[in-house]
C-alpha cells in the first residue's frame, strides 16, 4: 500500500490555479483533411488545486497524454486525431476520468510543415512554421486558442519616398492569435496565409535566381511598415474568423540596433 502524500492537507492552505507538467516533448500523427502529418509536439498540462490538497498526481497527466497518442497508433488511420485541437481535448477527457479539478489547460507546441511553390521556378518549397494550440475547459466550457508565427519581410515605404525608390528591407515575424470556442473550425494554414499575405512579400527556404529576383521586385512593389502589416493581419483576420484575435508583428530592422513593434486586439 503507497501513501497518497498528494492528499495530505498542505501547511499553507491556498489554491493553486495551475499544476502540473511542460516542456514534456512527444511524438503525435494528425489527419487533417485525409493526410496524415506527424510532430514533435511539446506538450504543457495543468489543472487547478484546491487548498485542501497537498498537491496532484502528475503521472496521472503524463498517463492521458500517452493514452491519447497510443489510441492513436493503434487505431486505423482514419481514426486518427484529426487536429491537434482535436488531440489536446483526447487529453483532457482522460483527465477528466483520473483527476477531480475544475479547470485544465492542454498546450500543445509544435512545428508545421507546409509545402509551397517558389514564384518564377515553381520549385517545391518546405516551409516551416510555428505553431500552438491551447484547449482549456473550465467548468464544462471548452475553448480553444490557436496561435500562428509566420517569417515573411518589409521594404521601408519612408526610405522609398526619401531616397530616389531606393529602401531598406528586413525579416519580420507576425503572429497571429485566436480564441473561441472549441467547436469552430479555423485551419492553422488558414491563419498562416492571412500572416504571410500581409508582408510586403513571402519569404521562402528554396530560391533559385529567378526566385530570388521575384521575391526583390514584389517588396519594392509592394512596400510596407510594419504597421501596415499589423494592420492588415487585423482586417483579413476580423474578416475570416471568429474569436478574439491578437496580432503582433516584430520588424528586426536592418539599419538600427533595436526592432519595432505593432500590436492589436479585436
Amino acid at each position: 500500500m503507497y501513501v497518497e502524500t498528494q492528499e495530505e492537507e498542505p501547511e499553507i492552505k491556498l489554491p493553486l490555479p495551475r499544476v502540473g507538467i511542460t516542456n514534456l516533448k512527444t511524438v503525435a500523427k494528425i489527419n487533417w483533411r485525409g493526410r496524415v502529418y506527424t510532430f514533435i509536439p511539446t506538450f504543457e498540462v495543468t489543472i487547478d488545486l484546491t487548498e485542501r490538497k497537498k498537491g496532484i498526481h502528475m503521472s496521472r497527466l503524463i498517463e492521458s497524454i500517452t493514452e491519447a497518442l497510443s489510441e492513436a497508433v493503434e487505431e486505423e488511420v482514419k481514426k486518427i486525431h484529426t487536429s491537434l485541437e482535436d488531440l489536446g481535448l483526447a487529453v483532457i477527457r482522460r483527465i477528466e476520468k483520473k483527476h477531480h479539478h475544475q479547470r485544465a489547460e492542454v498546450w500543445i507546441k509544435t512545428t508545421l510543415i507546409l509545402e509551397k511553390e517558389t514564384p518564377t521556378s515553381k520549385k517545391v518549397s518546405y516551409e516551416p512554421y510555428d505553431v500552438e494550440v491551447g484547449i482549456i475547459k473550465e467548468k464544462g466550457n471548452i475553448q480553444k486558442v490557436l496561435k500562428v508565427k509566420v517569417i515573411g519581410n518589409t521594404a521601408c515605404p519612408h526610405a522609398m519616398a526619401n531616397n530616389q525608390g531606393r529602401t531598406h528591407i528586413q525579416r519580420a515575424i507576425g503572429e497571429l492569435e485566436i480564441r473561441t470556442n472549441f467547436e469552430e473550425e479555423i485551419p492553422l494554414e488558414d491563419m498562416i496565409e492571412v500572416v504571410e499575405s500581409s508582408f510586403s512579400s513571402p519569404t521562402y527556404t528554396l530560391l533559385k535566381t529567378s526566385d530570388e529576383n521575384a521575391v526583390v521586385r514584389r517588396m519594392y512593389e509592394n512596400p510596407k511598415f510594419v504597421e501596415d502589416v499589423a494592420r492588415e493581419i487585423l482586417a483579413k483576420a476580423r474578416e475570416k474568423f471568429k474569436g478574439r484575435i491578437h496580432v503582433r508583428v516584430i520588424s528586426n530592422e536592418s539599419i538600427h540596433k533595436h526592432d519595432v513593434i505593432a500590436e492589436a486586439w479585436a
